[in-house]
């Protein structure tokens, strides 16, 4: 049998758009890359960009145990019938390493954007005809009715861009049972000016989107908190920044407030694609 996600991912992971790459010539640099996050202890590996399962595949077949997952694949990016068949596959040649995360995206990202909710549950139906078990899927859930639906539809949830009181509230949504592994951007950076700034760059363009504000608004920050990239309020709830005793608590926190596994995000000034492995190798020592 199958262990279930919450038994495979660990305490903690990475979260990362960069090693979803499709550049064919930088293929073996992301599979050493996720062999080496492997070695380091990371339970599971979390490609953004609204991935799917062509861009978890490669790096399961680089490595032995590492849960892959996508975080998140929108619902509107492909139909069902063809995540079903890739996970399908997937799912054969290597069975477990696979997590399948789904969420509904944002109006300003898709045409024709509404009624996101049903579009879930439509999306899940689907699944649920073509065989792909609700308990090898994760839900980008931050509104109540989705975390419900993580609940009853799904193995869990995979919150992005939130903070350990919204963790704790989702707990106690999911109870005890299912997985809870939000994601924690992380600045390694002491100075708080710089921190803060490289922090409210990379924020600045999900303001724009009303999933997040509207998140924001309801766990308690104001429009005020909003404004001109994030006041240091918002920045210092949503990223874990400064030197390794402060990033340390930061994840504690959310564990405390009852995450099973925190997917750890770095975040860096003028970056690129480049893949952080300097940065994961620091984070996998302090949280070791």
């Amino acid at each position: 049998m199958t262990a279930s996600l919450k038994e495979t991912v660990g305490r903690h992971g990475v979260w990362s758009v960069e090693l979803r790459s499709e550049d064919p010539s930088r293929r073996g640099e992301l599979d050493e890359a996720a062999a080496e996050l492997e070695e380091l202890g990371y339970g599971a590996i979390w490609l953004g960009g609204s991935s799917t399962v062509d861009h978890a595949a490669p790096l399961i077949g680089a490595t032995r145990r590492v849960v892959v997952g996508t975080s998140i694949q929108s619902v509107w990016q492909q139909d069902a019938a063809t995540t079903a068949a890739g996970f399908a596959e997937v799912e054969a040649a290597h069975p477990g390493r696979f997590a399948l995360g789904l969420g509904v995206s944002h109006g300003p990202l898709v045409k024709d954007y509404r009624r996101p909710y049903a579009a879930m549950v439509g999306y899940l139906d689907e699944l649920d005809a073509a065989g792909v078990p609700a308990d090898r899927r994760v839900l980008a859930a931050l509104g109540p009715k989705m975390l419900e639906l993580s609940r009853d539809r799904a193995a869990g949830a995979v919150p992005y861009l939130v903070t350990p009181e919204h963790t704790a509230q989702a707990r106690e949504i999911l109870g005890d049972g299912p997985l809870l592994a939000p994601e924690l951007k992380v600045v390694l950076e002491t100075d708080p000016a710089r921190a803060r700034e490289t922090a409210r760059a990379y924020l600045a363009r999900y303001l724009g989107f009303p999933n997040y504000t509207g998140n924001f608004l309801r766990m308690g920050f104001t429009e005020a908190d909003l404004a001109d990239g994030g006041s240091d309020r918002l920045v210092d709830a949503v990223f874990a920044w400064g030197d390794e005793t402060r990033v340390r608590e930061r994840v504690t926190a959310f564990h405390e407030a009852g995450a099973d596994h925190v997917a750890l995000q770095v975040v860096r000034a003028d970056a690129g694609d480049s893949l952080p492995r300097k940065e994961w190798r620091t984070l996998a020592s302090l949280l070791a």
